[in-house]
């Protein structure tokens, strides 16, 4: 482009320069002075100063630049659009300090140029700018206050989109009044880009206006738009409007695919409705819809959770089954499965099969073996998976040490458990709560409760919060060590620290006060926990059964079965706990007169009370009793008085 002055004495041609030349102030300025000087009178460049100043005057206004260097190239083949440099220019002085609007103002009025709509979307889409909210907001509202400048539809959306990553809530409902005031046409993309950004906030409100404008819009919703409404609505827990939309999809032109069902079988399991996503995962199959690995990973997950293994496992041998890849968390959750039911060999052959296909195992799979070998009572078999994981590679993480240790002090072998908890002190190796519960359990079990309270209370010296467990292990280690007076003050203290006192802990003092004879004491700690809402469990009333039972006031303890029946507790072992405590203790006729009470009352079959009390019999060494009751009709016959027929007593079996 080139511009003409015309004087009188002659023509002087005076080329503008393009935005790609990118000189600095001073080089432009001599650049122009000297084509100046040639085409102008050396005699009238020199008496005309003003003349120099009228030619500044003249520059032309500023120009709008776009994000491509030729705009027709996008009709005719996008892969040869070549990026403006403009767009690198404008992208370096984005750098979010306090100078930075001024900067771009500086720098646009130097060079003469205007940024355009298109280009501000350019720029809010790119990478560098995507990550960055705060910047990204800031060169919005620098370039909305440039002269004859409006934002386009792509500028809200590509900025609401920016914001949305980092949930800048206040920012998106400001930018997005503005932009409901602009009365824009929404596209499809522009929709489906805005419901993704407010789901993704979780703004329920602002995605159903888009929705809403979509249809006034008359534009039909893509699969896409779909799928990122009911990830939204899911998203934001509301379950019922996206089973709505689901079923609108399915009456529609558009059917769900496996996102859509998906999405809706993650709402489910994020409700705990694992039935109903089981049943929307089973409908795949009759809608013709494959399930993928995100379907399959995101049940077992489910059912994992809530301790349903053996579905998890189903799950993921019909991931096998269809030959999908199945993911280092897949097998980890369903060896932990079979690790949590007891089942360490089934759970060892998956992990032999996983490494067998490639699959790389990680310190999770390996600590879940070593865990179920521990609790299975396999010790070595567990330090031998313990030494493997390293020899692997794997560095043990403080669940792991956890483990190791916890089974160390239930076999009894306090001194290589301590041994542990000294390495792991020396190398920094982060000590739980759990770490330590196990240490103090299995001090106190082995009559160390010196050593267990030094532990406990160094505890906080070395940064770990006490919890329930802990203050659990000691106070059981000092009631089982007839220190019932102490054991209670730190009952206590674990209340003032704010440390759930649970039913285990209300189960233990009950057991060391019966076990110190202080039974109206044991009867008092049982009323405070039921005062406090603690639901009892069948080893908590058997802990105040056998008490009530051994100091001779069985009624009292039936009573109190009694009395929890309307609170929905149903103990279904409890008679049987107290005819065997009763016969251990060799108090038959007690035994035989709570049988028939049993019997009486009609709470129990009389075979099933007459098959416990043979047992109970049995068990405490009175074969003898156990032989005669078993060859008699006690319980079960009957005998007549004149005309009255009566079953026989339990407790004909002393008399006799």
């Amino acid at each position: 482009m080139r511009k003409t002055f015309r004087k009188p004495f002659s023509t002087i041609t005076i080329p503008l320069l393009k935005p790609h030349h990118r000189l600095d102030r001073n080089v432009e300025a001599t650049f122009l002075l000297s084509r100046f000087k040639k085409q102008c009178p050396r005699s009238h460049f020199a008496s005309s100063p003003r003349w120099v100043f009228s030619f500044a005057s003249q520059l032309p206004p500023p120009e709008w630049v776009q994000p491509f260097n030729n705009l027709s190239d996008l009709v005719k083949d996008p892969k040869n659009l070549q990026t403006s440099p403009w767009v690198s220019q404008i992208l370096n002085l984005l750098d979010s300090s306090p100078e930075m609007e001024q900067n771009l103002s500086t720098y646009c009025h130097k060079f003469l140029i205007k940024l355009s709509p298109n280009f501000v979307a350019f720029l809010l889409k790119s990478n560098k700018i995507s990550t960055r909210p705060d910047v990204a907001f800031r060169f919005f509202l620098w370039a909305g206050k440039q002269q004859g400048y409006a934002h386009v539809l792509e500028c809200y959306v590509s900025l609401i989109e920016v914001l949305s990553v980092s949930s800048d809530f206040g920012r998106i409902k400001s930018v997005f009044a503005d932009f409901k005031s602009r009365e824009f046409f929404i596209n499809v993309n522009a929709a489906n880009s805005l419901i993704r950004s407010f789901g993704n906030s979780g703004m329920v409100e602002e995605l159903i206006w888009v929705w809403r404008r979509m249809k006034e819009n008359g534009i039909e919703p893509s699969l896409y738009t779909y799928n990122f409404l009911m990830n939204a609505l899911v998203n934001s827990m509301y379950i019922e409007s996206a089973e709505r939309v689901f079923e609108v999809m399915e009456g529609g032109n558009v059917k769900p695919d496996a996102v859509t069902y998906n999405t809706m079988i993650k709402g489910y399991c994020k409700l705990g409705k694992v039935q109903k996503a089981m049943e929307k995962f089973r409908e795949m199959e009759v809608g013709n819809v494959e399930p993928d690995k995100i379907t399959y990973m995101t049940l077992i997950q489910a059912c994992y959770t809530c301790s349903d293994f053996s579905t998890c496992l189903g799950l993921y041998h019909e991931m096998e089954e269809k030959k999908l890849e199945i993911p280092s968390h897949a097998y980890s959750l369903a060896i932990g499965g079979l690790c949590k039911e007891g089942k360490s060999p089934e759970a060892f052959t998956l992990f032999e099969n996983m490494i067998r296909k490639g699959s790389k195992p990680n310190v999770a799979i390996y600590t879940a073996l070593i865990d179920s070998c521990v609790k299975n009572g396999k010790l070595e078999e567990a330090m031998r998976t313990f030494d493997r994981m390293q020899q692997d590679g794997f560095a043990p993480d403080e669940v792991t040490f956890g483990v190791i240790v916890n089974g160390l002090c239930k076999n009894g072998r306090l001194e290589e458990a301590m041994q542990w908890f000294e390495y792991c002190r020396v190398n920094n190796v982060p000590i739980n709560s759990i770490f330590y519960s196990s240490l103090i359990d299995g001090l106190g079990k082995a009559g160390r409760v010196d050593e267990a309270e030094e532990l406990f209370h160094g505890m906080v010296e070395q940064g770990c919060a006490r919890d329930s467990y802990c203050y659990n292990a000691l106070i059981d280690a000092l009631a089982k060590s007839g220190k019932i007076d102490e054991a209670l003050v730190l009952f206590k203290r674990m209340e003032d620290d704010g440390c759930d006192q649970t039913v285990y802990t209300y189960t233990i003092l009950i057991t060391g006060l019966f076990n110190e004879h202080r039974n109206e004491e044991a009867l008092k700690v049982w009323d405070t926990m039921i005062d406090k809402g603690i639901t009892p469990t069948a080893a908590s009333f058997r802990a105040l059964s056998t008490g009530l039972c051994l100091s001779g006031k069985v009624a009292r303890a039936c009573k109190i079965l009694d009395e929890l029946a309307p609170m929905g507790v149903v103990l279904e072992t409890a008679f049987e706990d107290m005819i065997n405590v009763l016969c251990k203790a060799g108090r038959i006729e007690q035994a035989c007169k709570l049988a028939d009470g049993v019997v009486d009352r009609g709470r129990e079959v009389p075979g099933k009370v007459r098959s416990l009390l043979i047992n109970a019999l049995r068990k405490s060494g009175n074969a003898d009793l156990a032989m005669k009751l078993m060859h008699s009709k006690i319980g079960i016959g009957y005998e007549r008085t004149g005309s009255v027929k009566r079953r026989v007593k339990f407790r004909i079996l002393i008399g006799n």
